[in-house]
């Protein structure tokens, strides 16, 4: 199986890794030739506007959509988690963020604070398995409203953190950053 990992902005290189130490090959997607290619896509984190930005410049907005409308599993994680969102909060608005509409979800950028309120913590993710998940967030967003059909798979503070819909899979934080792959190879078994 190959996976892509959306290669504009962000966390690329340590999602190809994580991809690949949980048993898949990866490929960097950089326009519509290589989003075809892939199986599943991951939208990593980083800057959304930017990355929101570079997606429209590279013609990809459609694209993306109309794999995703056919099945195509991805995996969101922090700047993905708000991409893929079908409404923003007041942040979101303010800046006239394109988002790709995907999932049934209202999202809240920069939940928890700026960058010096980033932090770590222990989750409960009960799809993966008992023992913990050490998530990292930096800059994390939420999700402040899930819709009829998103099963939220984990929250931290009572506030929802990892959640999926069907081939959606979104989390506030950055599993990449870490060498647990669990969550990976979750986002693997979805192919």
């Amino acid at each position: 199986m190959l996976v892509g990992v959306l290669a504009v902005q962000g966390a690329i290189a340590e999602h190809v890794q994580a991809l690949e130490k949980a048993g898949a090959s990866a490929l960097k997607v950089e326009n519509r030739q290589a989003l075809e290619r892939v199986d599943a896509l991951v939208i990593p984190g980083g800057e959304s506007t930017t990355i929101g930005r570079l997606i429209g410049e590279y013609g990809l907005y459609t694209a993306i959509r109309k794999r995703a409308a056919a099945g195509m599993p991805i995996m969101g994680t922090c700047a993905g988690l708000i991409l893929l969102a079908k409404e923003g909060d007041k942040d979101v608005q303010r800046t006239n963020q394109k988002l790709l509409g995907l999932m049934d979800t209202r999202i809240a950028r920069n939940a928890f604070g700026g960058q010096r309120e980033s932090f770590e913590a222990m989750l409960e993710i009960p799809v993966i398995g008992r023992k913990k998940f050490r998530g990292v967030f930096i800059r994390a967003p939420t999700i402040e409203k899930a819709g009829e059909g998103v099963e939220v798979i984990s929250r931290f503070e009572d506030r929802i953190v990892a959640a999926r819909q069907g081939s959606l899979l979104a989390l506030s934080f950055h599993p990449e950053l870490t060498a647990d792959t669990r969550l990976h190879k979750y986002f693997l078994g979805m192919i």
